[in-house]
């Protein structure tokens, strides 16, 4: 499912204008990685694909039906939706955690079960954990369990807010891995907040580089973002000019090699056969 802001906007009570006049387009079965800095309003457009947030001004459509339209309950339920800290309920198991909105949806709770067992396989968690609680689990164990719960209505569209934020960079490293795959697999629209430039690089297909206000300063693939940068703050922002995106040849005796900002050897340049 595509998913359109148009001329978009979001004042809050106390004055504060998150966004202004945004409009975007969020193509279908892709993943579109919005990233900036703190407040310059990415969870807020986040929110308002599900109506968590209600937009002051505009129009947001999902393929050109708007969202305004629709009871907000069950469009939440039919989106899926990981936060960073999971937001898993503490008094559930880890497959009652699961099989949460597919209930309240109606369906049969053993049915549920059975469903949640199975996304468990599809998310990497051994079924042993099932009857777990979440305090009893790793933070990477919750956020897998966040994944599998977002998944269990079979969602077309899949909203992640900085979901790997408060977890340590190795298990962040895995879980970006998971996302990979997950989307290799089901095939979903995802909309995914983050700040980190390098994982916003790593997992969209479209990032979408903000300013305050959420203004976009740039749209595009990792590729294009990085080959050409549309200005100076993009540029500084995504570090083209420094660290590891700041590659220069250097010659050794056994041929090239990519050397970063740092000096470090980050690869080893193969010539392309003509």
């Amino acid at each position: 499912m595509a998913i359109e802001f148009r001329a978009v906007s979001k004042r809050f009570a106390d004055g504060t204008l998150a966004v202004d006049d945004f409009s975007l387009t969020i193509p279908a079965h892709k993943t579109t990685v919005l990233v900036g800095s703190s407040g310059c309003g990415k969870t807020t457009l986040l929110r308002m694909i599900n109506r968590l947030v209600e937009p002051t001004g505009g129009v947001i459509t999902i393929d050109d039906d708007p969202i305004a339209d629709r009871d907000p309950v069950k469009l939440r339920r039919g989106i899926g939706y990981v936060l960073q800290n999971a937001g898993l309920l503490p008094h559930f198991s880890v497959v009652d955690n699961i099989a949460t909105v597919p209930v309240l949806n109606g369906v049969r709770r053993e049915q549920a079960r059975a469903r949640a067992l199975e996304l468990m396989d599809v998310v990497g968690l051994d079924r042993t954990l099932a009857k777990r609680y979440p305090s009893q689990l790793s933070g990477g164990q919750q956020q897998r369990v966040g994944v599998a719960r977002a998944l269990a209505v079979d969602p077309n569209i899949l909203l992640m807010d900085e979901p790997f934020g408060a977890v340590d960079p190795i298990v962040r490293k895995e879980l970006q891995t998971e996302t990979i795959r997950l989307q290799r697999e089901l095939d979903k629209t995802i909309v995914f907040v983050t700040h980190d430039i390098d994982e916003a690089f790593l997992l969209g297909d479209q990032v979408v580089i903000l300013q305050k206000g959420a203004h976009i300063a740039q749209v595009g693939s990792p590729s294009e973002i990085i080959e050409n940068p549309a200005d100076d703050f993009v540029a500084e922002f995504i570090g083209a000019d420094r660290g590891a995106r700041a590659l220069r040849v250097k010659r050794t005796d056994r041929g090239a090699v990519l050397v970063d900002g740092a000096g470090r050897t980050q690869g080893v340049l193969v010539e392309e056969q003509s």
